[in-house]
C-alpha cells in the first residue's frame, strides 16, 4: 500500500483522492496520540461574495463594473501589432500570454518564463540594469532581432508568471492588516521573521518580492516591459471609479509596528511611459488601462472545493508542520476575513532558493509568501518554476521554511497525500488541466476548427484524444523538458486560434548564424537560438561573430494529413528551377535526407508528419525520441538526468495520428469572383489552388515548392538545400485566423503580406496594386474567407 501511495504527493491524480474510508481511516487510526485532529475547519467569518470559478468576476460587481470587466478581458486577449506599438523590445505580444493558465487571469507554463539580470560589484554595491533588468527575446527596428543582455551582469534570475486571482481583494487590505504579522527581528523566536517591502513609502503587496503597491502599477510596468506598450497613469477621477471601495482612498492607519501608513490605492501616480518606436505614445489609452485594471480587480478569489476527510486532515497537518506561520490562513479586510493563505511579507528562503535580485528592501534570498488559493491549477511552482508539483515545491522550501519542509518530509506518504489534498482543495481543482484545453472537452464536432478530417470510430477516438492530450500537455522537468527549449508543449507554439493552429509573434523561433563573405557558418549547436533553459541555467546567448538573426513565425498544423496525401510526382511536376517558361517563377522542390520530398516547414525541410513530430519535440521542446527504422529527424539523446528516449514510439504514434487527422480550416464563405482575381494577378503561380488526392480535392493554395520572394539584399539563414532567400509557399487555408504573416511574422495583415512579396512575387504585387479599390477589397475578402 505504501509503495502504491508513494507518488501521490507528486502527481495527485483524482483517482487517489477517492480512496475509500476503509483504506484511509485505518491508516489514520494508526497515528500516535499527538497526531492532528482530521476535522478542523478554517476560521469562520469569511467575507461574502468573494469566491468564484477561476477567471470569473466577484459576485458583488455592479453592472457597470461587469461591463468594464468584459472589456478588460477582451483587452488582455488583444494581440498587439508593431503598428499599434508592440516593441521596440518585447517578450510577448499580449497581456494574456503570461496569464492564461488555466484561464485568462491565471499564470502560465514555462514557455512564458522570463529572465532578469543585475550585478553585485566588487565593493558589494548592487546595480540594476536598464529595462527593469529584463532580458528580452525579441526586438524590432534596427536592433538585433534577438537582443542580447547588455553589459557585464553577474546575476541572472528566472521568473514564472503570477496569477491575478483575487488581486482586488488584496488591494483592499489595509496596511495594518499586513503589518500585523510582521516580525522582522523574530521576537517570538519561532524562526519566522517576515517583514514588509515598501514602494514610495507604501507597503508592497504584489510581485514575487512584494515590490509593487498598486494593481495599476503592477499592470503598467509589465505591459511596458514585456509587450512594449506605453501608457499614462490613470486620472484621479478614473481611480475613484475603480472597483476598490472609494472610502478607503487616502485613508491613514497606524500599523502594528507603530508606523503611520497609507492605504495602497492612495499611492502617488507614476509618470507617463514612452518609447522610441514609431507608434504615438501613449499606445494604450487610459480608458483601456482602466478596463484592464478593473478586470484584475474584479477577478474572484478561487472557490474552495468541497471538503473531504483527506483535505480536512490535510489542514491539520498544514498547521502541524507550521506552513501557516507564513501562509497565514486569513487576513482581515473591510469585507471580512480573506482566506489568502499568505502574510504578503518577505521571508528569507535560503541560499538554494535565492536569485540574487534586490527589489526595494528585499534581499536576493527574500520572497513574498505566495497566496495559496487556486494553487492546484497554476503550476509550475515557486518564483522560477523549478517545481513541477506541489510536493516538490514544499520540499524545496529552505531558510525560514526549512523546518516546515523537513517536517513535511517526515510525514508518511498518506499524510503527505492529505496535506496536498488540502492545498488542492483551496480552489481551481475542477479547472486544472495538463495544458490549456479545458478538462473533459470532447472531440470537436464536424466543421468546427480543430475537428478531425474523418469520422472516428471508438478506437480512433481514444487514439485521437491521447494525441491531443500529448500535443497540449505542458511537459515537465521530470519528463525530460530541455535542457534548452522554445516551448514546453506542441500547443505552446501552435494555438492560434485553437490548439493545432499557428503562433503569434511572441512565440517566434529565432534562427541565427554568421555569414563570412558568401559562406554561411552555423553555430555548433545548430541555428536555433533557444529562448529557455531549465531553471538554474543561464539563458543561451548568441556567440561572438553572429551577424544575422531570422525569426521564424509558427505555421499552423491544420490539414497536414491531407498534404501528406499529395502525390510527390504532382509536386515535382510544377518545378521550374531555371524558369524555362519565362514567367519569372522558378520554384524547386526541397529534397531532404533519405531522398525524400520536403513538405513541411518554412524551408520545406521536413518530409513527413512523423518526422515533423520527432524534429519539433527535440528541437523545440528538448524531448528525446526513440531510434526508429527509416526516421532520421529528432534528438535521440541529451545530457539531462531523464533516461532516453523521453518520448516513446507509442507517444509518437498518438501525436502523429492526432496531427494527421486535424482537418484544414473550412472556408467561411464563398466569395464570387475571388479565385478568378486570385489567378489573374498571378498568385496561383505559386499558391496552387488545389491538388487531387485519394481523399479528393485538397484546396491547399500552395505548390509546396521553394521560391525566392525576399527583397534585394536580404540575408537570412539557409536550411539544407534551401538557400537563405528561399521559402516554401505557405498554404493559405486558415489565413484569416493565423496572423502574423510571412516567415518572420513581419506582416500584421493579409494586405501587408502581399506588399512584402519580392523577387518571384514582385509581379503579383504590381498586378494587385493595379487593381481598382473594389477589386482589391474583393481579393482580400476572398483570402480572408479561406
Amino acid at each position: 500500500m505504501m509503495q502504491l501511495l508513494a507518488p501521490i504527493g507528486v502527481s495527485m491524480r483524482s483517482a487517489f483522492r477517492t480512496l475509500t474510508l476503509a483504506l484511509v481511516v485505518p491508516a489514520l487510526a494508526a497515528c500516535g496520540p499527538n497526531d492532528p485532529d482530521p476535522s478542523p475547519e478554517p476560521e469562520a467569518g469569511i467575507a461574502e461574495g468573494i469566491f468564484g470559478a477561476l477567471g470569473e468576476p466577484v459576485d458583488y460587481a455592479t453592472q457597470e463594473q461587469l461591463a468594464a470587466f468584459e472589456r478588460g478581458r477582451a483587452l488582455i486577449e488583444k494581440r498587439w501589432t508593431p503598428e499599434e506599438g508592440l516593441g521596440p523590445r518585447f517578450n510577448v505580444g499580449f497581456c494574456g500570454a503570461c496569464h492564461e493558465k488555466p484561464v485568462f487571469g491565471g499564470s502560465a507554463g514555462r514557455y512564458r518564463d522570463f529572465y532578469l539580470s543585475a550585478s553585485v560589484l566588487s565593493d558589494g554595491a548592487y546595480v540594476a540594469p536598464p529595462t527593469a533588468g529584463i532580458a528580452h527575446f525579441y526586438a524590432l527596428g534596427d536592433a538585433p532581432a534577438r537582443p542580447g543582455i547588455e553589459g557585464n551582469w553577474n546575476i541572472q534570475a528566472r521568473r514564472n508568471p503570477i496569477p491575478f486571482f483575487g488581486t482586488g481583494l488584496i488591494a483592499e487590505l489595509s496596511e495594518e492588516a499586513i503589518l500585523a504579522n510582521a516580525d522582522p527581528d523574530d521576537t517570538d523566536g519561532d524562526g519566522i521573521s517576515g517583514r514588509p517591502n515598501w514602494e514610495d513609502g507604501f507597503v508592497g503587496r504584489f510581485g514575487r518580492k512584494a515590490q509593487t503597491v498598486s494593481i495599476e502599477g503592477f499592470i503598467r510596468g509589465p505591459l511596458n516591459n514585456h509587450v512594449g506598450i506605453t501608457s499614462d497613469p490613470l486620472s484621479e477621477e478614473q481611480r475613484s471609479r475603480l472597483p476598490v471601495d472609494s472610502s478607503l482612498s487616502n485613508r491613514t492607519t497606524t500599523g502594528a509596528l507603530g508606523t503611520t501608513v497609507r492605504q495602497a490605492q492612495a499611492a502617488p501616480a507614476s509618470e507617463p511611459l514612452t518609447d522610441t518606436d514609431g507608434a504615438a505614445d501613449p499606445e494604450m489609452s487610459t480608458d483601456q488601462l482602466f478596463d484592464i485594471v478593473s478586470f484584475a480587480m474584479l477577478l474572484a478569489a478561487p472557490e474552495p472545493s468541497e471538503s473531504t476527510v483527506e483535505s480536512q486532515n490535510g489542514l491539520a497537518l498544514f498547521r502541524d508542520v507550521a506552513c501557516h506561520a507564513c501562509h497565514v490562513e486569513t487576513l482581515e479586510s473591510p469585507r471580512g476575513l480573506i482566506p489568502l493563505y499568505s502574510d504578503l511579507l518577505l521571508h528569507d528562503m535560503g541560499e538554494e532558493m535565492a536569485d540574487g535580485l534586490q527589489m526595494g528592501v528585499a534581499s536576493g534570498a527574500e520572497f513574498r509568501t505566495q497566496p495559496l488559493w487556486g494553487i492546484s491549477a497554476v503550476g509550475p511552482y515557486l518564483h522560477d518554476g523549478r517545481a513541477d508539483t506541489l510536493h516538490e515545491a514544499i520540499l524545496a522550501h529552505a531558510g525560514e521554511a526549512q523546518n516546515s519542509a523537513e517536517a513535511y518530509s517526515q510525514l508518511s506518504d498518506i499524510e503527505q497525500f492529505d496535506l496536498i489534498a488540502f492545498l488542492e482543495h483551496l480552489g481551481g481543482l475542477e479547472q486544472r488541466t495538463d495544458g490549456l484545453i479545458p478538462p473533459n472537452q470532447g472531440v470537436p464536432a464536424e466543421g468546427q476548427l480543430g475537428a478531425p478530417i474523418n469520422e472516428l470510430n471508438t478506437s480512433d477516438v481514444g487514439r485521437w484524444m491521447e494525441g491531443r492530450r500529448l500535443y497540449d500537455r505542458d511537459m515537465h522537468l521530470a519528463d525530460g523538458l530541455g535542457p534548452v527549449f522554445n516551448g514546453d508543449s506542441c500547443r505552446a507554439c501552435h494555438f492560434e486560434p485553437r490548439p493545432g493552429g499557428a503562433g503569434p509573434i511572441g512565440v517566434n523561433v529565432m534562427r541565427h548564424g554568421t555569414w563570412v563573405g558568401d559562406e554561411f557558418v552555423g553555430p555548433a549547436g545548430g541555428t536555433i537560438l533557444h529562448k529557455f533553459t531549465v531553471p538554474g541555467v543561464w539563458r543561451v546567448e548568441a556567440g561572438d561573430g553572429v551577424n544575422v538573426y531570422e525569426p521564424r513565425q509558427t505555421p499552423h498544423t491544420l490539414g497536414l494529413g491531407l498534404i501528406e496525401l499529395i502525390d510527390e510526382a504532382d509536386v515535382l511536376a510544377a518545378e521550374d528551377p531555371d524558369d524555362a517558361d519565362g514567367n519569372g517563377i522558378s520554384g524547386r522542390a526541397h529534397i531532404v535526407v533519405g531522398d525524400r520530398l520536403g513538405r513541411f516547414g518554412w524551408k520545406a525541410q521536413v518530409p513527413s508528419i512523423r518526422e515533423f513530430a520527432r524534429d519539433a519535440m527535440g528541437a523545440e521542446v528538448g524531448l528525446t525520441v526513440p531510434v526508429e527504422q527509416g526516421q532520421t529527424y529528432g534528438a535521440t539523446a541529451d545530457d539531462d538526468d531523464v533516461p532516453d528516449p523521453e518520448l516513446s514510439s507509442l507517444d509518437l504514434d498518438a501525436l502523429e495520428f492526432f496531427i494527421a487527422e486535424l482537418n484544414y480550416p473550412l472556408p467561411v464563405a464563398q466569395v464570387t469572383g475571388g479565385v478568378e482575381l486570385f489567378e489573374s494577378v498571378g498568385c496561383s503561380d505559386c499558391h496552387t489552388v488545389s491538388f487531387e488526392t485519394s481523399a479528393g480535392t485538397v484546396p491547399l493554395y500552395s505548390d509546396l515548392l521553394l521560391h525566392d520572394v525576399a527583397p534585394e539584399g536580404y540575408v537570412g539563414i539557409p536550411d539544407g538545400e534551401a538557400t537563405s532567400r528561399e521559402f516554401r509557399t505557405p498554404p493559405l487555408w486558415g489565413i484569416s485566423g493565423t496572423a502574423p504573416y510571412m516567415h518572420d511574422g513581419a506582416a500584421s495583415t493579409v494586405e501587408a503580406s502581399i506588399a512584402l512579396h519580392f523577387s518571384e512575387g514582385a509581379a503579383s504585387v504590381v498586378a494587385f496594386n493595379a487593381l481598382q479599390a473594389p477589386e482589391q477589397a474583393l481579393l482580400l475578402e476572398f483570402l480572408e474567407s479561406l
